[in-house]
């Protein structure tokens, strides 16, 4: 049997032994077999669905019955929401004498309508033809039909490469090819036309708001030639449509009764629809979870549930407070997480849920370890029987940070599906013209790599291909690119960028992977990806960023050029092998997706990637943790308060990701990110009882070195030499931001040294070749002081938190592959090592400040070992130097 301490731990990095698990209360076992006597006047509707197996509780109970009137429903996640929907439509049909055409029923897929009729159907007593009569549908559904009926027949526009090219080609009519991101632009108008504005409104205050607006318009006058609509103009235009009274009227006369499912979901035009539907008899049942507000960036409104008794003076809130999906266990970390935040209704889960197995938690030391952990130990769980691949999700919170755990499963010829995203991270159009680049230099006719060079040329793909064929036609050259340098329709700046662009490719095979991307970035592609108003745009340029990041991490593994594409190739190869197995077989297979994806769906087994800080919280709400002087560099300012509900929606969707499992939890926070130290998330040491620090409060305790960096560790270890407590001075000072770097632009040397690269467009220096071996030295401190931080000398192989067992043989292996390529330098540090025979910790002793001497501390005593907490013993142990980039 799997042993849980292979890898796994029963808390997080940094919380202290003595900390106790969450674990929600269990429900009571009462339902309406109980709650509801059969002297009742409705109790032969609740005998009818206990027959099939429908025994509701008590709150559950009490939404079913509710009448006429305004009804918010407070349901937690896995507290049986779409049975209460279900189960009241039928009460409202076969108790309350309710005609079915009169119910409307809201949601926002098409799966979850199909799933609402289909248990609508299935209620005992309830004929085929009512069933049908109920209106189930989906927002757009419903206001499609609406539109149908009153003569709009315009085709509807919807797949997002059409719109995608039209915006392209709308953009280079306007001499704006480079300018904008279509993406960028969809999303603009999207939430604009989702608060129920006109295209015609667009702000256009700045030249880059002029510019988009003057596009976006185009975009709307193509549409409107071509008889099209796409999906916001269905709501859009229903809207505009239930504001006339003539046709408002009979539809407030016909739906009587109005649920809504999802309600934190719905937008601000979504909610409009609602609420006039509603006004003539406000009989309307909302159905939500404000805790599972995770769609702020699509418009969705926490304030539709926390302000709706307000809105509907005198509506009932009912609370569906009982869990049935959960171990209590998995449940009470849930909760005791997301309550933390403030804005939310105050709710507690019960537990009636099967039992399971307590949550785990792991701290790999980089998203590379963290996938070859996951990995290897569902393939463990899979071969022993203990769940099927289908059984098993793996959640992560955006798509780049899929990418490691993608490549394990591919090349370890595991089966999964991944949901939502390219099918392989080195194919993304983000990615391919830096592949495509690098593809040129080990084979500069590489033909299908040309059209991904020009772009970044700025140059026409479509001309500039046609220009290169007929050149080479005439005379074949060695770099076809070279023939761009003659063509007559680039300036001579652009011909002369086209040789500047050569002697780089040409360059690229000389350098590892990893600095042949960042030269890349650094001499073009920045300047190429990021381009329009920063206040429209930012969401999409974090993404951006963030993708380029993790394409460096990736390429870090990699020692030269024509290894890093033979890979990349060799992964795509084999998922198109995957894929087309897959879809011979019934799919038996992992499921991989966002968070985001995962809401609404549960699994027998979660494993939940990237819990660090700068993950989930993502490094977009932490910036009131960057000291102000480089805060003032952003290009998009955002107020404390944004801040901390940008931090709220970080926790709510932490939740989501813990509420998504059945029985076993599987939580890893990888120590680095993008080569950056990274701390377990705030929100699981504030789960465990833990006080997290508020850096904006504490930055200038912290930069003295006064203030223990709290991911490190728990303040009741600090002052017993265990390294896992309190960072001393040096290391605080980094972790929070070198502010004396930042204001002075000097350079820090020695042990206090911090990398001071930052990807954002405009903090982003030129690398000199001069500089480039600092840059190694400065990261190899970062390693450095992250392996004290985490009690250990060798981060790859988390030697100091891990047992004997697979999978730390697993991990073993993994670093002895990554440290082949050379000769590893080692040193020879002081450590305390465990005394006990079966347990392998040890953690780094610290020197006391620069002095030789040994520290006090040390000589205090050895502090408890943070696993088995038995005796330590002082020692010795060679450790590896390692340097970012490998040598």
């Amino acid at each position: 049997m799997l042993s849980p301490n292979s890898t796994f731990y029963p808390r997080p990095l940094g919380v202290t032994p003595a900390a106790s698990l969450p674990q929600s209360p269990s429900a009571p076992l009462e339902t309406s077999r109980q709650l509801v006597a059969s002297d009742e006047r409705d109790a032969p509707y609740f005998r009818s669905l206990e027959e099939v197996g429908i025994r509701l509780n008590g709150p559950q109970i009490s939404a079913v019955r509710h009448g006429k009137g305004p009804l918010l429903t407070l349901a937690g996640a896995g507290c049986g929401k779409t049975t209460v929907l279900a189960a009241r439509a039928g009460y409202l049909m076969e108790v309350s004498g309710a005609h079915a055409g009169s119910i409307l029923l809201v949601t926002f897929t098409n799966k979850a309508a199909t799933e609402m009729k289909d248990r609508i159907a299935s209620l005992p007593g309830i004929r085929p033809a009512a069933a049908r009569a109920v209106q189930a549908r989906t927002f757009h559904s419903f206001a499609l039909t609406l539109l149908r009926h009153y003569g709009v027949q315009e085709e509807i526009f919807g797949e997002s490469r059409a719109q995608h090219t039209v915006l392209k080609m709308l953009l280079r009519q306007n001499g704006m090819s480079e300018a904008f991101q279509p993406e960028s632009l969809l999303a603009m108008l999207s939430a604009w036309k989702m608060q129920g504005s006109e295209t015609s409104d667009l702000p256009e205050k700045s030249q880059e708001e002029r510019d988009a607006k003057r596009v976006l318009l185009g975009y709307e006058a193509w549409k409107r030639d071509r008889n099209k609509m796409d999906f916001d103009d269905i709501l859009l235009r229903a809207a505009a449509l239930l504001r006339d009274p003539a046709v408002l009227g009979p539809l407030q006369q016909r739906f009587q009764y109005i649920m809504v499912d999802e309600f934190q979901d719905t937008n601000s035009l979504q909610y409009e629809i609602v609420q006039k539907l509603a006004a003539a008899h406000r009989n309307l049942m909302v159905v939500g979870d404000d805790d599972q507000t995770i769609y702020t960036f699509n418009g969705a409104r926490q304030e539709s549930i926390l302000e709706f008794d307000k809105v509907y003076p005198g509506a009932r809130i009912v609370t569906l407070d009982i869990n049935y999906r959960s171990d209590a266990r998995i449940l009470g970390l849930g909760s005791e997480l997301v309550a933390r935040n403030k804005r939310r209704r105050d709710k507690r889960l019960r537990a009636a849920g099967h039992r399971g197995d307590a949550p785990r938690f792991a701290t790999p030391s980089n998203t590379e370890e963290e996938a070859a952990w996951v990995v290897n130990q569902l393939c463990q769980q899979v071969e022993e029987g203990l769940h099927t691949y289908r059984d098993i999700a793996i959640l992560h919170r955006t798509a780049s940070s899929s990418r490691a755990i993608f490549e394990q499963l591919v090349l370890k010829d595991v089966p999964f599906v991944q949901h939502g995203a390219s099918p392989v991270f080195y194919d993304q159009s983000l990615i391919r013209p830096l592949m495509d680049h690098m593809r040129l230099s080990l084979n500069p006719r590489a033909v299908d790599a040309l059209p991904s060079a020009l772009g970044p040329l700025y140059v026409s793909r479509d001309a500039g291909l046609e220009w290169i064929q007929r050149s080479e036609e005439q005379q074949a050259k060695k770099y076809p690119l070279i023939h761009l340098a003659k063509w007559d329709k680039l300036k001579p700046f652009q011909q002369e960028q086209v040789k500047e662009r050569i002697k780089l490719i040409k360059s690229l095979t000389k350098l590892k992977p990893v600095i042949a991307i960042q030269e890349m970035r650094r001499q073009f592609y920045d300047k190429y990806m990021e381009s329009g108003d920063p206040s429209i745009f930012t969401h999409y340029k974090e993404t951006m960023l963030e993708t380029l990041d993790e394409f460096e991490a990736a390429a870090k593994k990699f020692e030269t050029v024509e290894e890093f594409i033979q890979f990349a190739d060799e992964l795509s190869r084999r998922h198109r092998e995957m894929e087309s197995l897959r879809r011979s077989q019934d799919s038996d297979a992992v499921q991989l997706m966002t968070i985001h994806r995962a809401k609404g769906l549960e699994f027998p087994c979660v494993y939940w990637i990237g819990a660090s800080e700068g993950i989930v919280p993502h490094s977009t709400a932490l910036r009131q943790d960057i000291p102000e002087d480089q805060k003032a560099a952003l290009t998009v300012q955002q107020t404390d308060a944004e801040l901390d509900m940008a931090l709220e929606e970080e926790r709510r969707l932490a939740y989501v990701a813990i509420t998504r499992a059945k029985q076993y939890l599987y939580v890893t926070s990888p120590a680095s990110h993008h080569g950056k130290p990274a701390d377990v998330s705030r929100f699981l040491l504030e789960a465990f009882g833990m006080e997290v620090p508020d850096k904006r409060k504490n930055r200038e305790e912290s930069q003295t070195g006064n203030h223990a960096s709290y991911g490190s560790g728990s303040s009741n270890w600090k002052g017993n030499g265990n390294t896992n407590g309190k960072a001393n001075g040096n290391e605080s000072r980094t972790r929070n931001g070198n502010a004396a770097y930042a204001r002075s632009g000097s350079r820090p040397q020695g042990r206090d040294a911090v990398s001071p690269v930052q990807r954002g467009a405009d903090q982003r220096s030129a690398i000199r070749q001069s500089d480039r071996r600092d840059f190694e030295v400065l990261d190899e401190r970062d390693e450095d002081r992250l392996s004290e931080r985490r009690g250990s000398g060798v981060i790859r192989n988390h030697t100091a938190f891990s047992t004997t067992g697979v999978n730390q043989a697993a991990s073993s292996s993994n670093s002895s592959e990554s440290h082949s390529s050379g000769a590893e330098r080692t040193e020879t540090v002081a450590i305390w090592k465990c005394s006990s025979s079966t347990c392998k910790a040890w953690l780094r002793q610290k020197p006391d400040g620069a002095s030789a001497k040994p520290s006090k501390k040390a000589v205090s005593g050895p502090p408890a070992c943070p696993l088995c907490s038995g005796t330590m013993e002082a020692g010795t142990r060679k450790v590896p130097v390692t340097g970012r980039f490998g040598r």
